[in-house]
This record gives structure tokens, sequence and C-alpha cells, in this order.
């Protein structure tokens, strides 16, 4: 329950997202304690004075000349050397879909959820945030992590380590006095040096990612890729190990009966520590000893229970007291422990508030298991019941927010015969604050519940040793954890690859620790190097997406491979061949003139996909929340922002088109819902349904040829005619009720929504011609060519409004409001080679209202006087907000609705959005290059390590989908297109045009671009580096002189091509199709 019996969506109702308001914390994050280090950073702008409204948005940005010349130069790589922002990295190097594993900053790998929690945010903590933030639910979707970044939390051991003789060092920062990180994702590069050590190590960590290769890029697999040098002046002798604790059941092991299985295999050079559970091979088949009833509570007073604290009242409480909104708690007999019900308070929010502990008296563990029921809270150490040995906690469990209870149990053989203590615990006061306990027994005999190999956590794990006949061949050791936190294994053993019998195994009780090594020995001599090769994989296929009902969807991967073992056998035989694209993608990205900041940025949001936003289920469907466990159906009005999926893995987003929003998704009438389920979808969102339509122009552009839009378009068209209905005059603006992104409907004339309708439009035109449907492209073509002077009507004479319907005064919109999405429409245009939309120097005046308007060099006086939203962006730091009202108007009913906070916020998708939009103008427009450049840097700036995780970029939930815009802004800075069918490209560079070097990705194959410029002179070329790229146009901007000759070479063989030239852009024509394919190269030379 909240604390108001109700919920407030973030999405219009359909998400499920609650926004009650915090104020008792567990982690305190007062308004005074937002900035969060900020002076370590290099300051951008600044003084300012004054906290009036204006005030707080001063019009002269006063950016610090040496800031804005860094927007532009390549500058140094970011490297980080810190403990503190070492610790603050959470880098995703698991496969995309396949759940959310973090490389930290010195090389531990943690958070791993990669078990099925389906779980909202990735470390679940609360928090009392800000004054103000009632939009968007719980702490971990307003911004908790940006606020206070999660700590790094292994849930089971494992690790790396080289050992020198009786010397180990760990390869994290307690084992290197040196420790730096290079991230350049997919691949984290880090360093370890030490005086003490006379061994240098660099890992590269990663997992293979080869845009255009999905199921390559989506491996449920981590490589540790160790190289290490001898540093000294004598020869070295050095072991280099891995580390791995079974976890396998893990988080339901406490309620389930089997054991832990690790055995060492061997095949083809790989040697691998495989770890499993199942039931014993010889099940104990002794008669349960009897029950023993602990407490049923059957009385009024909690007798030798001690309590502490108010919430549990007395005693156990009779369940006809319990108020009726509680409905039928469940459990055995006539009273129960509830301390919602026990808990003094005249309301919800009341009882919920009170706190407490019920303590047990100790006592002796003499039986496998203890059972109970559950109910209440589903808060982790806050709202639960502990069972404590040698005082600590040795096993937990929380309610499921649900007041019924349900039955469960801890497994304990391992604590057979020691003393023990329950501890009940309400330390919670917000929704949900409450615990419900009843009927504990002690008992022999395991719950009827799911079996073992049904819960969803219960799968397989490899430690695996890549190229194992290297070396000495491999060592390992195998066994039970002792008490000290030391690995407790048998000896040492070495043994040669020859066969795949399993070398060595060992077992032991689920709830027993069992943990592996692996490893290899290395000689080395004075300044010489070698590698070390590891490979962690997973497969737990019982997923579960409670998104879609609960249903079980499983993942893509485990349709592919059987187990972990399966995964780690084929990286093995394809590790040359994995690794390599992959760090050919990563030089390929990095071998460039642009500056390194703006590469790791529009880049670094791609890793969402690797994360547990997304899921590939296992009948191949794409799936998502918008942020991780938030806000369900990969929403279209949030998902169409995202540029990187589309641009990288096209295959991904084709399939999200035709089988969900062009499928299951799309009502009879054409609409595309918003939300899309297991089977079906809810109602459309204006802004979503038109994005999509215009990704569908995307994907096809990123397809081999026109099969899949031929395949598609009648349903397609039925989506656009869908739009051109609620167009009830045809005048190209939409004035209805109008739902989108900020989660309610607007009414009256909307230039944000009718500019995406525009967009549309002309898609709709683009993909009829090519479909030969002349009728309907010429109908589109006419609504659009009036929709470019009935949206001037939204022109207040310097940026671009929603006039309100009068009739709907009463509901939010941005009114006189200059809104960051207002012309999000011709951002889309651009990203998909559409042209102008309207009015060009309108648009521009809009833009640079947007910088003058809404830029916030640093938002802390802004959010002191605008209290309501949440904290993506802190004190000390800058970017550029929603909305803000310069000319007044606004309408003072905005402020009745929950959703006015978004006003307040800066949220990084609709940041690059506009960012990307300023970019592209930029090509004659350099203030609003520089504008864009600077959004985009406050960004990176913003989730520099030093302060937070750079890799989780924060809206509702963590590693937001919507960020993944960002790839747009590098989009824009190329000025590239393309269109696959057609094998036509673009490259338009906005910066550096007369020395310029850039990657790219088609529809078959991805390479560079590079360009460079002198006197009547410019050459241009392609390096094709993977896969292939089908030619027969390449557009170029050819600024500052007149070319009338090309000369084509195509594998250095001369090519037959000629030249057409408009304003600054020419248009080369081959005379033929021709083709590259990957390592070959295509020159052009334009001359005057």
């Amino acid at each position: 329950m909240t604390s108001d019996q109700s919920s407030k969506s973030c999405a219009q109702g359909d998400c499920g997202c609650s926004s009650g308001v915090s104020r008792r914390s567990f982690i305190k994050l007062g308004a005074a304690g937002v900035a969060f280090g900020a002076g370590a950073m290099p300051i951008m702008a600044g003084p300012f004075e004054g906290n009036e409204y204006l005030d707080t948005i001063p019009i002269d940005k006063k950016l610090d000349p040496a800031w804005a010349r860094s927007l532009f130069v390549r500058g140094e790589k970011e490297t980080y050397t810190d403990r503190d922002a070492l610790m603050h990295i959470g880098m995703p190097v698991g496969g995309l879909f396949a759940g959310t594993v973090y490389l930290a900053g010195d090389g531990r790998l943690w958070l791993w959820d990669i078990f099925n929690r389906d779980q909202n945010g990735i470390l679940p903590r609360d928090a009392v945030l800000p004054e103000g933030i009632g939009v968007g639910g719980n702490s971990n979707m307003r911004g908790l992590n940006y606020l206070a970044p999660a700590p790094v939390t292994q849930p089971f051991k494992i690790g790396f380590a080289v050992k020198l003789g009786e010397a180990e060092f760990p390869l994290d920062a307690t084992g290197f006095k040196q420790v730096s990180f290079d991230g350049r994702y997919p691949i984290g590069r880090i360093t370890y040096r030490d005086a003490g050590c006379p061994v240098q190590v660099q890992l590269e960590a990663f997992s293979p990612f080869i845009p255009l290769n999905a199921d390559d890029s989506s491996l449920p697999a981590t490589v540790m890729s160790f190289r290490v040098k001898n540093t000294s002046d004598r020869a070295v002798d050095a072991d280099i190990l891995g580390h791995l604790q079974n976890a396998i059941c893990l988080e339901t092991k406490s309620q389930q009966t089997g054991e832990l299985r690790n055995r060492i295999v061997k095949h083809d050079g790989l040697a691998a520590l495989e770890c499993s559970a199942g039931l014993p091979a010889k099940p104990n088949v002794e008669e349960p000893r009897p029950d023993i009833a602990f407490d049923n509570f059957e009385r009024p007073e909690y007798e030798k229970w001690t309590t502490e604290g108010v919430a549990f009242g007395d005693g156990p409480v009779e369940k006809k007291s319990i108020p009726d909104y509680q409905g039928d708690v469940g459990g055995e007999g006539k009273r129960v422990v509830n301390s919602h019900a026990s808990a003094p308070g005249n309301n919800v929010g009341e009882k919920d508030s009170q706190v407490g502990t019920l303590t047990s008296p100790p006592f002796k563990i003499e039986r496998h298991f203890i059972q109970f029921f559950i109910g209440g809270g589903a808060h982790k150490d806050r709202t639960c019941v502990n069972l404590i040995v040698d005082d600590r906690v040795v096993a937990s469990a929380t309610g499921r927010n649900d007041n019924r209870m349900f039955r469960t149990a801890f497994n304990v053989r391992a604590f057979e015969g020691k003393q023990a203590r329950l501890q009940i615990v309400d330390q919670y006061s917000k929704g949900w604050g409450n615990i419900g306990i009843d009927d504990i027994v002690f008992t022999d005999r395991p719950l009827d519940n799911a079996t073992l190999e049904q819960q969803r956590d219960f799968g397989t794990m490899t430690l695996a040793l890549l190229d194992a006949k290297k070396g000495s061949g491999p060592i390992f050791r195998n066994g039970p954890e002792g008490a000290s936190h030391k690995l407790d294994l048998t000896p040492f053993s070495r043994a040669d690859i020859t066969s795949e019998d399993a070398i060595e195994a060992a077992t032991a009780d689920l709830a027993v620790p069992l943990t592996g090594q692996l490893g290899r020995s290395v000689h080395l001599e004075p300044g010489e190097e070698q590698a070390v090769d590891f490979v962690i994989t997973w497969h737990f296929p019982n997923f579960r997406a409670h998104g879609v009902g609960n249903a079980l969807v499983g993942h893509y991967y485990a349709a592919r491979f059987d187990s972990a073992l399966a995964v780690a056998r084929y990286i093995a035989a394809e590790f040359d061949r994995l690794a390599g694209d992959t760090r050919k993608w990563v030089e390929t990205w990095y071998d460039s003139t642009l500056p390194y900041w703006l590469l790791d940025r529009t880049l670094a949001n791609a890793s969402t996909l690797a994360t547990t936003t997304c899921y590939r289920f296992e009948d191949g469907r794409f799936w998502a929340w918008e942020g991780i466990g938030c806000c369900q159906g990969t929403c279209t009005h949030v998902w169409h922002y995202a540029q990187a999926p589309g641009r990288l893995f096209p295959e991904i987003e084709r399939i999200e088109r035709e089988r969900v929003n062009f499928g299951i998704g799309q009502h009879a009438d054409g609409g595309v819902g918003m939300r899309t389920n297991l089977n079906s979808s809810n109602h459309h969102a204006d802004d979503g349904h038109c994005g999509r339509v215009l990704g569908m122009l995307r994907e096809h552009q990123m397809s081999a040829d026109d099969g899949f839009l031929r395949r598609l378009w009648p349903k397609v068209k039925r989506a656009i005619e869908f739009m051109i209905a609620r167009d009830a005059n045809a005048d190209g603006m939409l004035e209805g009720a109008q739902p989108n992104t900020l989660d309610a409907n607007w009414y009256g004339k909307i230039s944000f929504i009718s500019s995406l309708y525009l967009a549309m439009l002309k898609a709709g035109e683009a993909m009829a011609t090519e479909m030969g449907d002349e009728q309907f492209a010429e109908q589109c073509r006419e609504i659009a060519r009036r929709g470019e002077e009935s949206i001037l009507e939204t022109y207040n004479g310097e940026y671009f409004i929603q006039i309100e319907d009068p009739q709907h005064k009463d509901k939010i919109g941005v009114g006189s409001g200059c809104y960051i999405d207002q012309v999000f429409g011709q951002t889309w245009a651009h990203w998909v080679g559409l042209g102008r939309l309207f009015d060009r120097d309108k648009q521009l005046s809009a833009l640079r209202a947007l910088w003058k308007y809404s830029f916030v060099p640093d938002v802390g006086p802004f959010r002191k006087r605008f209290v309501p939203g949440r904290w993506y962006a802190a004190a000390g730091d800058a970017g550029l907000i929603m909305c803000s009202w310069p000319k007044g108007g606004k309408n003072p009913a905005f402020k009745n609705h929950w959703q006015y906070g978004y006003f307040n916020e800066c949220m990084t998708g609709f940041e690059y959005q506009a960012a990307a939009h300023m970019i592209w103008e930029g090509l004659d427009q350099p203030d609003l290059l520089q504008n864009g450049l600077a959004v985009t840097r406050a960004i990176h700036d913003r989730y520099n390590a030093a302060l937070r995780n750079p890799y989780n970029e924060i809206e509702c939930s963590d590693h937001y989908s919507r960020a993944m815009a960002s790839y747009g802004v590098f989009q824009a800075v190329c000025g590239f297109n393309c269109h696959g069918p057609q094998g036509h490209v673009e490259f338009t560079p906005r910066l550096t045009p007369e020395d310029f070097r850039a990657a790219f990705t088609t529809a078959e194959g991805w390479g560079s671009f590079t360009q460079t410029r002198q006197a009547n002179e410019q050459t241009c070329g392609i390096e094709l580096k993977h896969g292939k790229l089908r030619l027969r146009s390449i557009a170029l901007n050819v600024d500052g002189f007149d070319p009338t000759h090309v000369d084509a070479t195509v594998k250095d063989r001369p090519e037959a091509a000629t030249i057409e030239r408009e304003d600054n852009q020419v248009l080369v024509r081959f005379a033929r199709d021709i083709t590259l394919e990957a390592g070959e190269s295509l020159q052009l030379k334009l001359r005057a």
C-alpha cells in the first residue's frame, strides 16, 4: 500500500509508479547535501547574483572561455585514478539483454542483476530526497542514484588476483596502490601498478559488442582479458587466478532443499569451473523428525519476545480487529503479528510511519527448515524477518507489498546445533512500511512450493580460462568455504588439457557457500608480457516478467544455449573474432578527430541495452522498461527519442516495429498503443505514435533492401491515416486532447506535437513514394504543406508555444512557456533526412530562445526558487531545464497538477534532442553549434565519475532509455544520413570539416569516414571495417569552393562518377553500384 492508499502514475496511470513524498530516511539527503563534491570539478561559468525568477536563469551565461574552447578540441582521453571516482563507476559489461553486470573503476565486477529479480532500480534503497519531489514514485525513480551513487555491492564472491610466491595482490584497489580506469565503452581498461609488485597488469573487461550483430552482442558473458608485464629486472613466475562462488539459487536457496555443485571441466583448450545446483544424487531418506511449533502467536501478549519501538504494540492482533482496507491477511488461527494493525495512528500514513522490532528468545536450531507466514512491505533490511546466528544475519525475508501473507522458509541445515534468534523488523515509515508474521515452525520438511529447477535464480554459471593449453596448463582448486574470509580450498592441482572429462568436482548443501578457483601460471622474463583471458558466463532461463503479467517469457540467450558452459564454449571457439571485432569497433570509434569527451558521452548510453532496462524474450521479441523496473511496455513516447539502438543494432528496432508497434500493439483503427504487454497494448500517445512511424522510416533506411517496408507498409499507412483522422480540418495541426510523454493530455495548438505530426507526414510521403503509392504521398504532402503555415500560429515572435484551448484552461500544458521539445519534429526530420519542415529562421530563433531562457549554468539557485520536481541536476550542475516562462503568462492551474514538477527538471534525453537540433543547424550557425555542444558537455560534466556513475543517466529510474538520444548528437555532429535500399550515404561534418574523421554505421557495414580540405580541393574517404556497403551515391558539403570534377577510386581502381551541386551540397553519383567489403576503401577527390 502507499501512504494514501493510492498511487500516482508517472505515465498517465499505465505505469504504476507511486509518487508519495518521503520525510524520513535511512540515507539522509537534505537540500544542502546535493552538490556532492562539485567543487572538485572545473568551474564552467559564473558567478551570478540574485534569486528572482528570471535572475535564476541568466541571459548572459558567462561561459568560461577556456571551457568553451574545450568543447571543440580533441583534448586528452579522460581517465580516473581517484578512489572515490573509481568506486562510482559501474560500466555495464554483460551482453545486451542479459542482465546488469557492472565493472567498477578498480576492476571489480559488481551488482550482478542476472537472477531475474525484475526489480525497480539498480540497487533499491530508501532516502529522504530534497524538499518538493512529488513526481515519479519511489526514491529509485526520483534520482536517488544521481544524488547518492550506489555503493559497490557484490552479492557473491568473485574476483581476480596475481600471486607471486606467497604474496597475493588482488586485482582491485585493495591490492594495488595505483589503479587507473579508461572507459571506452564497451571496453573498460584498467591498469594496476604498485612499487611493491614486480608486474604491471592491464585489464580489458567487456562483453562482445559488434554493431549490426545483435546475436553475438547479446551473450550472457563478461570477458576479463589480462595482460601481465614484468617491469622488474629479473625473471618472475606468477599465477593469475580467478575465483567464483557458486551463486545458483543465491536468493531463493533459503526456501529450498538441494545441493550446490562445482566441477572443473576441459574442452579444446578451454578450462572451466562450472557451477550448478540440483537435488542430491542420493537423497536423504531419513524419516523427518516431528515439527517443533515455535510460536503461533495465539495469545494477547508477546511473552518472551522483546519489543522495541511502538509499531508492534503490546501483542499479536486479532484478525477481526485489523482495518478493513488491509483485507484478509491470511495466516493461521485468530491472531497474527502485524506492525500496521498494531501501530498507533488514525490513518494509513500515521500507522505505516511507526517503526520497531520484535526479537525472539534464543533457541537451538534442531531442524532443517524454519517455516513461517510473511506479508507486508518488500523493503530489504527494513520490513523483514531476520535469522541471527553468532550476532550476524544469516537469512532474511521480506513481504511482497501485499497484506496477504504467504508461507516461506529458511534453509538452516548449515546452522544445525547453533543458537539463534529471529528478529521481526519494521524500520520503514513510508508506503508499505509494515510487516506481518505468523505460525513459525521448525521442520525437516521443505515447502511444497515450486521445484528447485523452477526458481528464478536456478541455472548455471562458469568461470572459464581461455586458451588453457598455454603455459603450464590450468591451476584450479575447489571446495566449500571455511569460516574465515579467505578461500578454504583443496591444494593446488595441475592437469594437462587432453579430454573433456571432469578433473575435479565438489558439492555442498545450498546453505553452505561453495567456491572454486581457476588460473594459469606464467613465466616472465624482464620486460616480457603475456595475456591471460577469462570469461564469466551465466544462464538463468526462468524469467517471469512482471511488466507483462508475470508471464514466463524466458531469455533469448536460453533459446540459443542450454547452459553457461555452452556459452563459454562458443566464446572460446569464436574468441578471436568476437574480441577482435569488439576491439575493432572501439578503435574505429575513438580513431576520430572529434573531442574525446563527446565520443565518451554520445556512446556511453548504448550500455543501457546491456542492463535490465532491456530484455529479449526467449521467442526473440524485444521488450523494455523506460528505466530499470519502471514504466513498462517499451513505451513509444519515451523510446522514440533513443537513437542508438536503431543505428547500432537495427535488427532490434525492426523486430519492435514489426512484432509490436505494427503488430500486436496496433489497434484496429491504426493507433499504436504506447505500452504493449504480452499480447496487446493500451491507448496511443500522439508524440510516441508519430515517433514510431518516423522510426519505421529509419529502420527502412537501415535495411539492405525495401523488403521490410514493403511487408509492413499497409499497417504503417493505416497508422499515418489514424493521425490524419485526428487532424479534423486537415490543416497540419492537432487541436484536441493530445496525450504525450509528460503524462497528461494537453489541449489546443501545440508546436511540440504538431511538429512531430508534420515530420510523420513527410515520412509518410517519402515511404509512400518508394512504395509507389503516389495518391497517398500527395495527401501527406498537401497536409504537410498546410501545416508548414499553420504551425506558425504558435510562434510568439521568438519561440513556439502552446495556444491553450479555452475550454480546457484547467488542464496542464506549457502555454506561453519556452518548452524544450517545441520543434522536436525538425530534429527527427534531420535524423532521417526529410529536409526542412517549416520556417528555418523561426526555428533558429526558437533554439536560441531555449539557450537564452532555459540553459542554467548552476541549477542550485533555480531549484531553490522552483522546488517541485526530481533532482537529475544538483547545485553546481548545469543543464537545460524543461520549460521556462520568460514572458510570463503561465497558467496558474498548471501548479495544481502533479506533472508540473517535470518543468523544473533537467532530463538528459530531452536535452540531447534539443542539443542535436542545435548542432545540426550549426553548419552555418556557429553560436548554435557551440550551444548544442555546451548542453551536451553539461550533461557529460554532471556524469563525471568524481560525482556519480558516468554510465547511468537517470530519469525515472536507472539507465533511462530516453538518454540514448545521445547517439543522435553524434549523428548531428557528423551530419550523417544513409539509405540502405537506395545505396546512399551523406556526410556533412559540423566540427573541423577541414580535417575530419569519425565512425559510421549503415545497413550492412560500419567503418570510418575521413575528410580533408585545401584550397579548391576536398578529399573524402570511406574505409569499411566490418560487413559490406553498397553505394550508388554520396552527398557531401563543399562550403568554400565550387567543385566541377570528381576523381573516384574504389579498391585502388578508378571508378566513373558524376557530380551535381546545389548550394553548398554536392551529390556524387557512381556510374554503377559499387560494393565495399571489410578492409576495402573508397576515395573521392573533388576539384574546382
